[in-house]
Order: structure tokens, then sequence, then C-alpha cells
């Protein structure tokens, strides 16, 4: 079944232009990882980050989840990419981050690791299905323990839990609350409707001050300091 995706229309001094809702937040440097992770769906996102990196090095990215978790290699990619870019990324869990999702729901940038209040996390160990010779199955099953030793440690480092506490606890589904992931590590935050308010405002602060294309502030950036410059002359 097709997705409708929304899209918007901005009005500008040349004109408007019209953008799916994804590309116009890619705009305020926010990703959405919104689907199962695959190949595809970590590709898109490697990119976005490759190139929100290269716009500007210096500015948080914003990286929004809420996926069931999905494909090791991909995740894996996926986490790699995260800590290769050079800005400081800014997680934030919304409905669910399950597997290999709360994974690189941890991997955000110490301190700015956030859940929304009803979000659900779970870690679990990796799944492998495999059928063969029975020298085959041993390979694959070898390999699921190795690559699951790996995301222990990926989640001990993060959470700073030691690894034999995230592996009891990835022995199974272990279900977690915004509460409880913040107590466990996971995150360091729990976004609620103030948080939320302060980020709208620093958004629309940084769209202010922000050049346009033709290197002339905003309006109200210009209005702003003639509104200084009237009151020192009066001040005088």
């Amino acid at each position: 079944m097709s997705v409708l995706i929304p899209t918007v229309i901005e009005e500008s001094n040349r004109g408007e232009r019209v953008y799916d809702i994804y590309s116009r937040l890619l705009r305020d440097r926010i990703i959405f990882l919104g689907e199962p992770i695959d190949d595809e769906a970590a590709n898109v996102i490697i990119a976005q980050l490759l190139f929100l990196e290269a716009e500007d090095p210096e500015r948080d990215i914003h990286l929004y989840v809420n996926s069931p978790g999905g494909d090791t290699n991909a995740g894996l990619g996926l986490y790699d990419a995260m800590q290769y870019v050079a800005p400081d990324l800014e997680t934030i869990c919304v409905g669910q981050a399950q597997g290999l999702a709360a994974i690189l729901l941890s991997a955000g940038a110490p301190g700015k690791r956030h859940s929304l209040p009803n979000a659900r996390i779970m870690i679990d160990q990796p799944l492998g299905r495999t059928q063969g010779p029975a020298a085959d199955i041993q390979i694959h099953a070898a390999e699921i323990l190795r690559i699951r030793h790996q995301l222990d440690e990926i989640l001990a480092h993060h959470t700073g839990q030691e690894l034999a506490d995230v592996e009891a606890s990835t022995q199974r589904a272990y279900f977690m609350s915004a509460q409880e992931a913040l107590d466990y590590g996971m995150i360091d935050k729990i976004m609620e409707r103030d948080t939320r308010k302060r980020r709208i405002v620093d958004l629309v602060r940084r769209s202010y001050v922000k050049e346009d294309g033709g290197g002339r502030t905003s309006d109200r950036s210009s209005a702003e300091k003639a509104r200084k410059g009237k009151s020192r002359r009066g001040a005088r």
C-alpha cells in the first residue's frame, strides 16, 4: 500500500517552492527513521547525515526514531555513520525503538538522547534463521553469537551498564518505559511539553538569524537592528 507523503508550500522573495514534508524538515537538520531498518532505509539516512555534515559540520543533527528494528548489518552501518559524522547527533524516540533502533537511540551524543513520555524501548538479542548442512548451520550460529556480543558491547558503552548486566537484559525481549530507559542509561532526558516549546523557540530563532540565499538577513532581524539603533539615538 502506497503512503501519502504530505507536501508544504513556502513563499519567499523568489516565489513559491513545494517540498515533501521530509525534505522540508531536512532543511532544519531533522531526519526521521520511521520504518524497519533495511539497506534502503539505512542508505537514505546515511546520505542525509553526510549531506548535513558537509553543509555545516558544527550544527547538531536531530534524528527522530520510531522503528521496530531490522537488519543487523544495515543497522550497524547506520550506527557507524552516526559515530563518523562530525556534528553532534541528537536522538529522540517517538512511539517505539526496538532492537537495533534502540541501539541507535542510545548512540546519540551524550546528554542529547531523548524520549517522549509514552514511547517504548526494547532491547534483545539478534535473530538468525538458516538451513543447510550442519557445518553451515554451525558457522552461522557462531556468527550470530559474535554479533550478539558486539551489540551488547555497544549497548554497554553507551548506557554505562556492565557488559554482564546487558547480556542478562538481552537474553529475552526487555521492554522499558521512557523512565525505565532513562534509569537504564538508554536516554538522558524525557521530553515534556515545556522542552518542546523551548525547542520550537530555538528553531524559530535560528531561522530568523540565518541569512537567505542573497546574503541578506531576515526582515525581522533587520527590523530589530533598526529599532535598537533608534533607541540609542534617542538616548543621546
